[in-house]
């Protein structure tokens, strides 16, 4: 009998063994999967970090360029504006200069619109 005791605990311990190895298999097949979500994560992480940089490089010369086309604007805006008022006050005093000829022959001029006395009396 104890052959048969020896060669039962022989295949016990067999199926044992081999239930011992699959479920260190799984365990060790779960670990390598975690390990590799986390490595992948980490190496994206860092592609993001090492981007970060160039984009911000890139995001500088781009509001630059708009900054750029801005400020030629503006300053083709402020040569119009100078060209304007000039010409608004050659254009005045012009006016002023046929008022007093009128009146030095006795013409009364028309009254100004309303716009052209409130910039007289408030100077906007």
């Amino acid at each position: 009998m104890s052959g048969a005791w020896g060669v039962a605990a022989g295949v016990v311990g067999s199926l044992l063994g081999a239930l011992a190895l699959l479920g260190s298999g799984l365990f060790a097949a779960r670990a390598t999967r975690a390990a590799a979500r986390t490595t992948a994560e980490a190496q994206r992480a860092a592609a993001e970090a090492a981007a970060e940089p160039q984009q911000r490089a890139a995001d500088l010369a781009a509001f630059k360029e708009i900054r750029t086309g801005l400020e030629r604007r503006i300053e083709q805006q402020e040569r119009r504006i100078d060209g304007f008022a000039s010409l608004v006050r050659a254009f005045s005093w012009y006016v002023g200069e046929l008022t007093a000829q009128m009146r030095g022959h006795g013409i009364e001029p028309p009254a100004p619109p309303e716009r052209i006395n409130e910039y007289n009396r408030t100077g906007v």
